[in-house]
C-alpha cells in the first residue's frame, strides 16, 4: 500500500465511519477499485486508521469526556452509560466472531444490508417524527443505553452500519436525532477502541510487525482519518437536524446496488 492509496481509504474511513452508510461497504468498493493487496498489513491498516476517528470525537466533545468543575457525579454516569451500552457488543461479539468473520467475506450480505438499510430510512423521519417533537436531548436512563447496545449489535452484519444501527436505536429509546447521533458518536470510542487494540494484538500475535515502511504510511492514515471525520461529524449533525434521514437512504440504496452490479459483472470484491 503507498501513500496515495492510505489517504484514499483514510478518507473513506474518515467520511463513512460516523455516517450512516456504512464504511465497511465503502472499504470494499475503495480498496478493490484500487486493487490493493490483500494481506494482513492492509487488513491491519483499515481498523488500525480507526483510532484516528475516536480522536475526532473526543476533541469535537471534549466536555463530554472530561469532568467539567465539580461534576464528577455526571462524568461518572456518562461513563458508565457507555460501559452499559458496549456490553452487548463484547458479548455477541466473542460468541459470533467465526459467524461474523464469515459474513465479512460475502460482499452480497453487505449489499443487501444496504439495500434494507436504505429503504428503511426513507420511512425514518414519518416513524420518529412524534420523537424528534419530543425527543430527550440527551441520554438520561442506564436501562436505555443497555438498549441501544444490543441495536449496536445488528451492526456486526457487515453493511448494516454501526452508527445507522445505534442511531435508530436512539430514537426508538425516545432519543431526538441529534441526541441519538451524538450518543452514536460517543459509542463508538470504545468500541472502536476495543476493535483497534485487538486487531493490533491479533496482528503482533500471529508474527506482524510494521517496516519502517509501513509504520509512516499508518501515521498519516490517522491523521487524515482524524481531519475527515473532525469535518463530518460537525457536517453530518447540521444536516440531520435540519434535512433527516432520506438522503442517506438513497445514497445506501445506490452503493447497494453499485456492489451488486460489480459484482455479478465479474468483478471481484472482496473485503481485507
Amino acid at each position: 500500500m503507498n501513500y496515495a492509496q492510505a489517504v484514499v481509504l483514510a478518507i473513506v474511513e474518515g467520511l463513512t465511519e460516523f455516517l450512516p452508510v456504512s464504511s465497511t461497504g465503502h472499504m470494499i468498493i475503495a480498496s478493490s477499485v484500487m486493487g490493493i493487496a490483500q494481506e494482513s498489513y492492509t487488513k491491519t491498516f483499515t481498523v488500525a486508521i480507526q483510532f484516528g476517528a475516536i480522536l475526532s470525537v473526543v476533541l469535537l466533545y471534549w466536555k463530554k469526556f472530561l469532568p467539567q468543575g465539580s461534576d464528577w457525579a455526571g462524568m461518572i454516569r456518562f461513563y458508565r452509560r457507555l460501559i452499559i451500552a458496549f456490553i452487548p457488543a463484547v458479548i455477541f461479539g466473542l460468541l459470533l466472531k467465526k459467524y461474523i468473520d464469515q459474513l465479512l467475506e460475502n460482499v452480497i450480505v453487505v449489499a443487501v444490508a444496504l439495500l434494507v438499510g436504505g429503504i428503511i430510512f426513507l420511512f425514518l423521519d414519518k416513524w420518529f417524527k412524534a420523537a424528534e417533537e419530543r425527543g430527550e436531548p440527551e441520554l438520561t436512563n442506564d436501562g436505555k443505553a443497555f438498549r441501544i447496545g444490543f441495536f449496536q449489535v445488528l451492526a456486526m452484519v457487515p453493511g448494516v452500519s454501526r452508527s445507522a444501527a445505534t442511531i435508530i436505536g436512539g430514537l426508538t429509546q425516545g432519543l431526538n436525532k441529534k441526541a441519538a447521533a451524538e450518543f452514536s458518536f460517543f459509542l463508538a470510542v470504545p468500541t472502536m477502541f476495543a476493535a483497534t487494540v485487538k486487531d493490533l494484538w491479533d496482528f503482533h500475535h500471529e508474527g506482524g510487525g510494521f517496516t519502517g515502511d509501513q509504520l509512516p504510511v499508518l501515521v498519516v492514515g490517522n491523521l487524515v482519518a482524524f481531519v475527515v471525520a473532525v469535518l463530518a461529524i460537525r457536517s453530518f449533525i447540521g444536516y440531520l437536524t435540519k434535512h433527516g434521514f432520506r438522503v442517506f437512504g438513497y445514497y445506501r440504496i445506490l452503493v447497494g446496488l453499485a456492489i451488486l452490479v460489480l459484482h455479478f459483472l465479474g468483478i471481484d470484491l472482496q473485503m481485507f
